[in-house]
């Protein structure tokens, strides 16, 4: 098992022209820049340990209080399988402390993640993956995934989805929000008919990220490893919302109209 999430190999396989001296010694200043090599010793300190067990060790390594509104929510979540949707506000710790909340009480539990989780191996039991390194605001569900969260909820296990896609960004009011989310996981969630469980996560990554965010993707990307230790001993605050049946879902024919359902009452918690 590699002791790492990212090293100069991996990204000059995504990036071939990185692949000469120089673009060696570029890429080593930007895992200094980027704080990659913070991560892989983070990840280095935890990952004999496996999904929840692992983010565990995460979340306690960085110092990191997770405050959960109505906790008790998740200690009586549906039987067999239920989806969860969740803003995504962080790119990469949301997922961590989903997988912490969700995996503690259901390890079966799976969540589709993005490109750099996608590196987590200790995580990998509680992943379904997505094209790892297209444009985030284009991104589509790939069919494999579709076909694996099919068969997550047909076994009876609970899956999850950032319904977004990317992280969330700055809005022209001013306000940092996830963008639409997409119709393919909205018509999955439809085709699916389990109860639906709204998990909304309190905050937004750093100024500087959210205007970066405006100009480049992959600069963002990069960026997402030092956004991590920004919530270095800080609360995260997360508030869980009611299992919305499958008989309610039904009352939205549309991808449309259920898309705008699910999301208003996952940021309905914002407010309570």
């Amino acid at each position: 098992m590699k002791r790492y999430v990212l090293n100069i190999s991996d990204l000059q396989d995504i990036a071939p022209q990185f692949k000469s001296e120089s673009g060696t010694k570029i890429l080593k200043y930007l895992f200094n820049l980027c704080k990659i090599n913070e991560i892989n010793a983070l990840y280095d300190r935890s990952c004999d340990y496996r999904g929840a067990a692992f983010c565990n060790s995460i979340i306690d390594d960085l110092d990191i209080t997770c405050q959960i509104d109505h906790e008790e929510k998740l200690d009586n979540l549906p039987e067999g399988a239920f989806i969860t949707v969740s803003n995504h506000p962080f790119g990469a710790l949301d997922g961590v402390i989903l997988i912490k909340l969700l995996a503690n009480r259901r390890p079966d539990y799976k969540v589709m993640v993005n490109w750099i989780l996608n590196h987590v191996e200790a995580m990998s039991d509680n992943f379904i993956a997505v094209d790892p390194y297209s444009n985030p605001d284009r991104r589509k569900v790939s069919l494999n995934g579709i076909k694996e969260a099919l068969l997550q909820a047909k076994n009876g296990h609970p899956l999850g989805f950032f319904p977004a896609g990317a992280v969330s960004k700055l809005r022209w009011d001013l306000r940092i929000e996830d963008r639409e989310w997409q119709s393919s996981i909205i018509r999955l969630i439809q085709q699916l008919k389990k109860p639906v469980v709204p998990i909304f996560f309190h905050g937004h990554n750093s100024l500087f990220y959210t205007i970066l965010r405006i100009f480049s993707w992959k600069m963002c990307a990069m960026r997402l490893p030092a956004e991590v230790f920004k919530k270095e001993h800080k609360t995260i605050r997360i508030s869980v919302g009611d299992a919305i049946s499958p008989e309610t879902l039904a009352q939205y024919p549309t991808i449309k109209e259920l898309e705008k359902f699910l999301k208003q009452e996952t940021y309905k918690l914002k407010k309570r």
